[in-house]
């Protein structure tokens, strides 16, 4: 009986909703997407269902959708839309070799794959969830016309390159009824939406708590806000941990 006693507890503890079950792992997605590009729809139902439904057993899917403005001047502007997310997708140029395109998925910074793929996203997750990351912890607070970041990062590792210390807000539930341009008469509607990124403080050897504060803009709904703080490097763009919030008033 004994015996039968110690496997039932092995059991519950390596099985789903066991005690020994493992946290899930924060993973990054980047989708860089327009309102004017027909092939992106699908990568952002994609993004939504992937915050919506964390379908990967071992990930926490940490997504930001990041709207390129190149689009802008083919008969719609994305009202989303920012030359500073363009340029950081340029950025990531140097490290994948190709030109710019929409929808791309960026994972952990380290694998760019088309945003419209469901199966190989859904891989690239799951086979970034099973690195090491670095662990990061973001509280958020909405005072006034500010978000408010306490943030929580480790000592960098030995012998690292910087790794930077970048802060986001994103918004979901966002919606454009489409009058022109690729999507013409469709309704597009957004989760995830980088309102702001701006990068912070570099990664020092000792660690450090930090209080940040990020400017939030007057049309941004509040209770549809997220707060994203990760750590990237600045050579590798390598994401190295990730964290997110929902702010508090």
């Amino acid at each position: 009986m004994r015996a039968l006693r110690i496997a039932a507890i092995l059991v519950a503890l390596t099985t789903p909703g066991g005690l020994a079950q493992a946290p899930r792992v924060p993973v990054l997605v980047e989708l860089y997407t327009s309102e004017g590009c027909s092939s992106c729809p699908p990568a952002d139902a994609l993004l939504e269902s992937l915050l919506r439904d964390q379908p990967i057993q071992r990930a926490e899917v940490v997504p930001i959708g990041l709207h390129v403005d190149y689009f802008n001047d083919l008969g719609w502007k994305d009202a989303f839309s920012s030359a500073a997310f363009t340029n950081r997708q340029r950025r990531y140029l140097r490290r994948f070799s190709e030109d710019l395109y929409t929808p791309e998925m960026v994972i952990d910074g380290q694998h760019a794959i088309p945003g419209n793929e469901v199966d190989l996203v859904r891989r690239e997750i799951e086979s970034a969830a099973q690195q090491p990351h670095l662990p990061v912890r973001v509280t958020a607070r909405l005072v006034a016309d500010q978000l408010r970041l306490t943030i929580h990062v480790p000592p960098a590792p030995p012998q690292a390159e910087k790794i930077q210390i970048v802060a986001a807000i994103t918004e979901n539930g966002l919606s454009s009824a489409v009058t022109r341009g690729e999507n013409r008469g469709r309704t597009l509607h957004h989760a995830a939406v980088a309102r702001i990124v701006q990068e912070l403080d570099l990664l020092s050897v000792t660690g450090a708590v930090l209080e940040k504060q990020l400017p939030l803009g007057e049309d941004w709904h509040h209770a549809a806000l997220n707060a994203v703080v990760w750590l990237q490097g600045t050579k590798s763009r390598h994401v190295y941990g990730t964290a997110t919030a929902i702010p508090t008033e």
